[in-house]
């Protein structure tokens, strides 16, 4: 690192669990991010100005005046044009040192295992189940650590499911996909503006702490918010023997 860098990341780099050994690793490392909405936006926020290397962001939306609401990476004059495109002039002015690589798509499970296969965490900021499985799948596949996150209404929830361990749960053992028969999208819902900003700076934080191998991190727990009444609690998960996607894996 040079003069600058040792002075942008000086607050991290005064952390012993992080320190400048762990700040090299975050400059050298690569996130993608599935979604630049609600959840992405502080997610790839964090992330960026963290010093997280190589940033992917994939989303086929554009901006929307109804997404400013919440979307905080986004602004009024970016109405109309990619979310990515919105996103990526957004960090490059908060980080200009980050690499950030953007996808105007909505990318398939093919796409999104060439994708996961290039980063060393994957964060699932979407908003439809039918991505949600895919990566999942691709995730246990590839074996890469994946926090995924959700958020409507007043309510949210984050963990994380890590297959390099053989004892972790993926997404399918939490919710089997022929339970989920309709979508909750904020679109029909609503969705309390500072709960997504929540949400997505609890998922920055988890893939930070996995790329720093710091702390311990939400594998094999589910963290529930309730903004409305500001209640947290945590939920044990388990691996389901039985799983379709992840009964068969074998880890460390």
């Amino acid at each position: 690192m040079d003069d600058q860098q040792l002075l942008r990341y000086s607050r991290h780099i005064l952390l012993p669990e992080i320190g400048i050994e762990g700040q090299q690793r975050l400059l050298g490392a690569h996130a993608l991010a599935i979604g630049a909405g609600g959840l992405g936006c502080p997610a790839a926020l964090f992330l960026a100005a963290s010093g997280v290397g190589t940033l992917t962001l994939c989303d086929g939306d554009t901006v929307d005046l109804t997404n400013l609401q919440r979307q905080i990476l986004h602004r009024t004059s970016f109405i109309g044009r990619p979310k990515v495109e919105s996103a990526q002039a957004a960090l490059a002015e908060i980080n200009p040192e980050v690499r950030v690589v953007v996808l105007q798509e909505r990318a398939d499970e093919t796409h999104l295992l060439a994708l996961a296969a290039q980063a060393d965490v994957v964060l699932d900021c979407s908003d439809n189940f039918a991505t949600r499985y895919a990566l999942n799948r691709v995730c246990v596949r590839l074996k890469k650590p994946l926090v995924s996150g959700a958020a409507t209404r007043f309510d949210g929830q984050v963990t994380v499911f890590d297959l390099r361990h053989a004892h972790s749960p993926c997404y399918h053992c939490l919710y089997p996909e022929q339970t989920e028969s309709e979508e909750t999208r904020c679109a029909v819902m609503g969705v309390f503006a500072p709960l997504v900003g929540v949400i997505g700076s609890l998922q920055a934080a988890e893939a930070l702490k996995l790329l720093l191998d710091a702390g311990t991190s939400l594998q094999g727990r589910l963290l529930v918010m309730d903004a409305l009444h500001m209640e947290l609690r945590s939920v044990r998960l388990h691996k389901d023997k039985t799983c379709p996607v992840c009964s068969s894996t074998t880890g460390n």
